[in-house]
C-alpha cells in the first residue's frame, strides 16, 4: 500500500483522471491517458497499472447507470458469464502482483501499443458487430475468460476486446453487446479493485484525487458526446498511445541495459 503524494502530484493525477473519463465516454482508452500520466509521476510500472485499475472503478459503475434498463434485460447473460469473468480477472490479477517489475516493465510497451492499435481498430470491430453472428457457447465462455484475464493484467482496451468477443461469439447485436461488455467490465475491474486493494501497491492519496475526477470527466464526456468528433478524439488517443508504448519501451531497455 502507498500513501504518499504530494500536492503537485494530486493535482496532475486528478487532471489526468478528468482526461480518461473524458475519454472513455467518448471514445474509450481512457487507461491510455491516465496510466503513462502515472508513470510520470514516478510510480512504478506495476503500481502505476493497479493506481490506474482502481482509480477508473467508478467510471465503469457510472456506465452502467448510463447504459439502464438494457443491462438488467440482458442480466441472464451476464450471470452466465460471471464465473470466466471472475476467475480470469483474479488469475490476471495473481500473474500481475507475482510478476518481477522489470518483466513487467519489458511487457507493458507491448501492451500499451496493443491496447492503441485495438482501439483503432474499434470502428471495424463495430461494424462486424453489428451484424449478427451464429452463436458459440464454448468459444464465449473460454474468450470471455481470457479476455478477463487481460482485464485483470493490465486492462487497456478490454471494452474494445469484450465486444468483439461477444459480438463474434454471443449471436446478438452492438446493442446487446454493448450492454453486456458494460456489465462484464464492471464485474471484471470490480474484482481487481477487491484483488489490488487487499494486496496491490495501490497509491490511495491519488485514487482518492482520480476517481471522482475521471467520473466527473464521464459525465462531462457523455452529456457531450454527440458535439465531439469521436474519429479526432480516437486518432489523438490512439497516437498518444502509439508514442507512449515507444518512450516505455525505451525506458525499459535504458533500465535492462
Amino acid at each position: 500500500m502507498v500513501t504518499h503524494a504530494s500536492p503537485l502530484d494530486l493535482i496532475v493525477g486528478a487532471g489526468a483522471g478528468v482526461v480518461a473519463g473524458w475519454v472513455n465516454a467518448v471514445a474509450g482508452g481512457g487507461s491510455l491517458i491516465l496510466y503513462p500520466a502515472l508513470v510520470g509521476l514516478g510510480l512504478p510500472s506495476v503500481a502505476a497499472n493497479v493506481t490506474n485499475s482502481v482509480a477508473l472503478w467508478p467510471g465503469y459503475a457510472g456506465n452502467i447507470v448510463g447504459l439502464g434498463p438494457i443491462v438488467r434485460d440482458n442480466a441472464f447473460e451476464i450471470r452466465r458469464l460471471t464465473i470466466p469473468a471472475v476467475v480470469g480477472a483474479t488469475a490476471g490479477c495473481i500473474v500481475l502482483l507475482i510478476t518481477p517489475g522489470r518483466a513487467f516493465d519489458v511487457l507493458v510497451p507491448f501492451l500499451v501499443i496493443a491496447a492503441s492499435l485495438l482501439l483503432a481498430a474499434q470502428p471495424r470491430l463495430k461494424d462486424a458487430v453489428s451484424v449478427e453472428h451464429g452463436q458459440h457457447p464454448s468459444t464465449l465462455l473460454i474468450t470471455t475468460g481470457l479476455a478477463a484475464v487481460y482485464g485483470g493484467y493490465f486492462g487497456g482496451g478490454l471494452g474494445v476486446i469484450l465486444l468483439a468477443v461477444l459480438g463474434l461469439t454471443l449471436g446478438s447485436g452492438l446493442r446487446v453487446a454493448n450492454a453486456i461488455k458494460g456489465g462484464l467490465s464492471l464485474l471484471i475491474n470490480s474484482v481487481s479493485v477487491l484483488i489490488f486493494a487487499l494486496f496491490g501497491p495501490v497509491n490511495w492519496l491519488l485514487v482518492a484525487a482520480i476517481a471522482p475526477a475521471s467520473l466527473a470527466g464521464g459525465l462531462i464526456g457523455g452529456r457531450f458526446a454527440a458535439r465531439i468528433d469521436e474519429r479526432a478524439l480516437r486518432f489523438v488517443v490512439v497516437s498518444f498511445g502509439l508514442a507512449v508504448g515507444v518512450w516505455l519501451g525505451i525506458g525499459a531497455m535504458g533500465r535492462t541495459a
